[in-house]
């Protein structure tokens, strides 16, 4: 079985050496659809600046890499809500099931609500009277499995829907994620204790198109011809946008675990259908209180090396407070920088049993 992990970690390595040099390849900003699917989703990856795809073991995996699924020991119940840029809204509502000999079944919501608009035209631009409230929807369904003690693998399938006024588009998408660990720089010696690898692609899936009475619109077929043509029924036909591909691999590093204290160091390169190629950073500092639970600090920095970025330094931090053997309690908060865009603050309450 060794010789699989060293498989997993030479691909790793290879993926984040090649990762930077496809740079040169011109971005495509501007190009996809369903922006909101790349916003991060829970506190715990957000504050450590999106390096996650190797350390997410909860819910949240769901968005990050859906192996760390199949690394819950316990049922649990998550939800985070972040208000998002121009009063915008952002709420990710999860649960999932830990079945024994099977695996982990979870399923996953998220709703970005960009509040009530008023109708204009071009007759009335001040306002028809009318207004509508525009959101952007995504269900998730799951299934990961640790396999063996140091590799799980997930996969999700999802549906996405945006709306807005009497028009929508839909499409349907795969997120898949692997989970190695290595046990490679173990502070303890423990296999555990070492090296993780972490590797998901996100949102591969079909294009999205905009159909819905908003689009119909009177024309004339035979402009030139006499008759009564001009009020035929026609309909605008957009075009077909892609979602926004993700692909991820990274690693985190325990540099010192002992049986009070933990220090995780992450690192991620994302590589999207939609931009640059980019690095993100993050660290975790562990205490455990004996009998209590544990209290967390992090921090991070997102999308280095990406051209232009607004990001700036993300931190928080959080508890798990054990409620009795089989349950526990988990607050988390996270708060980003998106320079001329604002802060954004995201709060997340979480229970196991």
């Amino acid at each position: 079985m060794r010789w699989k992990t060293y498989t997993a970690i030479i691909l790793g390595i290879v993926l984040l050496t090649a990762i930077p040099g496809l740079s040169q390849v011109k971005n495509r900003v501007g190009t996809t659809t369903a922006s909101f699917l790349e916003i991060g989703m829970g506190s715990a990856g957000t504050a450590m600046g999106d390096a996650y795809v190797a350390v997410a073991r909860d819910l949240s995996s769901l968005y990050w890499n859906p192996a760390g699924l199949g690394m819950m020991d316990r049922n649990a119940v998550m939800v985070a809500y972040q208000p998002w840029i121009a009063n915008t809204n952002l709420t990710f509502f999860s649960t999932g099931l830990s079945l024994p000999s099977v695996g982990t079944v979870a399923l996953g919501v998220s709703y970005l609500g960009y509040g009530s608009m008023d109708v204009t035209t071009v007759e009335n631009p001040e306002g028809t009277g009318e207004s509508f409230s525009p959101s952007d929807f995504a269900f998730s369904l799951a299934y990961s499995r640790r396999l063996v003690q140091w590799f799980s693998f997930g996969a999700a399938l999802k549906y996405v829907r945006t709306q807005i006024w009497h028009s929508s588009a839909s499409a349907l998408a795969a997120d898949l994620g692997v989970l190695v660990s290595t046990g490679f720089f173990s502070p303890t010696g423990n296999r555990e204790d070492g090296m993780v690898i972490g590797m998901s692609i996100a949102n591969y899936g079909s294009r999205m198109r905009f159909d819905g009475i908003d689009l119909l619109a009177p024309i004339d077929p035979y402009p030139d011809v006499k008759g009564n043509f001009q009020n035929s029924r026609g309909a605008y036909r957009l075009n077909a946008w892609e979602l926004p591909l993700i692909f991820r691999v990274g690693f985190s590093l325990n540099v010192l675990k002992t049986s009070g204290h933990r220090l995780t160091l992450a690192a991620d390169a994302l590589h999207p259908n939609n931009n640059s190629e980019s690095v993100n950073v993050g660290g975790e500092y562990a205490v455990k209180l004996p009998g209590l639970g544990e209290i967390f600090l992090r921090g991070g920095q997102k999308a280095i090396f990406l051209d232009r970025s607004e990001y700036g330094p993300t931190f928080g931090g959080g508890f798990i407070m054990h409620v009795n053997r089989t349950s526990s309690l988990q607050v988390n908060y996270a708060f980003k920088d998106i320079g001329i865009l604002g802060n954004v603050h995201c709060y997340e309450l979480g229970i196991d049993f």
